[in-house]
């Protein structure tokens, strides 16, 4: 398969990679420290050190969903019940705050390229923590449904998700690439034994290191296309 630019500028002529997975926050938008300020204002009643606690464990967990966020919240740290309705009053002051943003927010270096190129020769696949309406919402405003042939939200693990992306395009795990810039998103790759490729954003601490089968760390997208040209080839499916 022959993966080209626009311009003609080859990405990979051998590539065995048949399909494309990416995490949306952190990878395709620079969402991450706006998000952090959400939760910041939804638990700015907790005292300093349980807030301080909040946040990195916020940061820690980017590929969970922010149900399952706060319901460790409450149960690990702050050790107070849960109600449905306070749970539910979180979660709309939660995308109060972000909404709107997420709809401008600045992309990740290089991903509307990746997104334009990549998409004319291999399906593209949103994976992510967000609710699945939402997330679709915010990808239509964007005008980016156009480059994916589904979009997954919570909540489904990432997991559920990719497994049925599997089984839906019949790839083979090795087959497959799962971009994502949390560890439960390298988790969700070991869970499905799909192949990972981590993305840490300039400054910020590599959580990474050290952990078994992530194949490449990138800053940006226009890292990731370099690659997709450069490391993912093989002669067993070369086109002329």
């Amino acid at each position: 398969m022959e993966l080209t630019t626009m311009n003609g500028e080859n990405i990979c002529s051998n590539i065995t990679l048949s399909t494309l997975i990416l995490d949306f926050d952190g990878v395709i938008v620079e969402s991450i420290p706006l998000k952090t300020v959400a939760f910041r204002k939804i638990f700015s009643f907790a005292p300093p050190e349980h807030l301080d606690e909040i946040i990195a464990f916020h940061l820690e967990n980017g590929g969970m969903s922010r149900y399952d966020k706060f319901r460790h919240i409450y149960a690990n740290i702050l050790r107070e019940p849960l109600t449905p309705k306070q749970e539910e009053r979180l979660a709309d002051e939660y995308v109060r705050l972000i909404f709107d943003a997420m709809l401008t927010v600045p992309y990740v270096e290089g991903a509307k390229e990746l997104l334009r190129d990549c998409s004319r020769v291999l399906p593209l696949y949103i994976v992510s923590a967000t609710p699945e309406g939402e997330m679709h919402e915010i990808a239509r405003r964007r005008d980016l449904t156009k480059y994916f042939v589904r979009i997954y939200g919570s909540p489904k693990t990432k997991a559920e998700c990719i497994r049925e992306i599997l089984e839906e395009t019949g790839a083979s795990p090795s087959e497959a690439l799962f971009v994502g810039d949390a560890p439960n998103d390298w988790q969700a790759a070991c869970e499905t034994g799909v192949r990972f490729v981590a993305r840490v954003r300039p400054g910020d601490t590599n959580r990474f290191a050290g952990r078994p089968g992530v194949e490449e760390i990138v800053e940006n997208l226009h890292e990731l296309r370099g690659y997709l040209r450069e490391s993912i080839c093989s002669s067993r499916s070369h086109t002329p």
